[in-house]
């Protein structure tokens, strides 16, 4: 469910901008690293401190917008590539010279410890992160498809010139898609720096994770990154436990290659030109 978090904001930031924004993965560290700074410093519990990490990453969502994407609208895709790579850069040396470079603990969302459900023990983190990513993907859905913002910012993603010409206004609502790519990121990294700690070089392996995903779902489908994110997941849970890490790692990227030559545009994607 993390990874879906991670995946809906990528696509997001992707449909809105037309780019890859290469900063997502360094975005998700932003947010577990805010969270071990706001714990320290506040001492807050954790669920008080989701929605403060949702509003800082939401503002770097922002800068990222007005630094690396809408100034480079004009220019060809591979000028925000660069940018967002070097943004991603700044995100990771920040956070190694601010932080220094050992992992840190984020703090839980409701405690530690588990559950026991029909006899079933259950970590609490993992499950508020069931239940979280499962609030925020819905969330999301009812944002996207039952209000008008959603259907607008569809709409920029679908044709921004057309989208334009019908007094959409275009640069808002990129800004609000990568506002809502940065705090689901944010979101994600708060809630699996617990679980995985938090690294300042931990962002290209979710940038990886999240490139992936939208891959295996179809290039620029919200729905396609939700269930390629969650089918990593469950791959990665079920073959690890069977055969180790290091092993489910190599057979994920062979069960990629595989799907995708079966299917180049992933299990949802649609030709160029009808996505909508």
């Amino acid at each position: 469910m993390a990874y879906a978090l991670v995946a809906l904001g990528f696509v997001l930031a992707l449909n809105a901008s037309g780019a890859v924004n290469f900063a997502h993965g360094d975005l998700v560290v932003l947010g577990g690293a805010v969270a071990v700074l706001l714990a320290a410093w506040l001492g807050l519990p954790g669920f008080l401190l989701l929605p403060l990490v949702a509003l800082a990453l939401a503002g770097a969502g922002v800068l990222a917008a007005h630094v690396a994407i809408l100034p480079l609208a004009r220019r060809p895709p591979e000028a925000s590539f660069v940018a967002t790579i070097a943004l991603a850069a700044m995100i990771e040396q920040t956070l190694t010279v601010t932080m220094g470079a050992a992992p840190r603990t984020a703090p839980p969302f409701l405690g530690s410890g588990a559950v026991t459900i029909a006899g079933v023990p259950l970590g609490l983190q993992p499950l508020a992160i069931v239940i979280v990513g499962a609030i925020l993907v819905v969330a999301l859905w009812f944002l996207l498809e039952r209000t008008q913002v959603g259907r607008r910012m569809r709409a920029v993603a679908a044709d921004r010139h057309m989208a334009r010409a019908v007094g959409i206004p275009v640069r808002r609502y990129v800004t609000l898609s990568l506002a809502l790519s940065g705090a689901l990121a944010g979101i994600a990294g708060f809630l699996l720096g617990h679980q995985f700690l938090v690294t300042p070089t931990q962002g290209a392996g979710h940038m990886l994770k999240a490139y992936i995903a939208v891959a295996l779902g179809g290039w620029g489908s919200v729905p396609g990154a939700l269930i390629g994110a969650l089918a990593i997941g469950l791959f990665e849970t079920f073959v690890s436990a069977g055969i180790g890490d290091a092993w489910a790692s190599a057979a994920l990227y062979v069960a990629v290659l595989l799907v995708l030559t079966l299917r180049p545009r992933g299990l949802f994607g649609e030709p160029v030109g009808q996505r909508a």
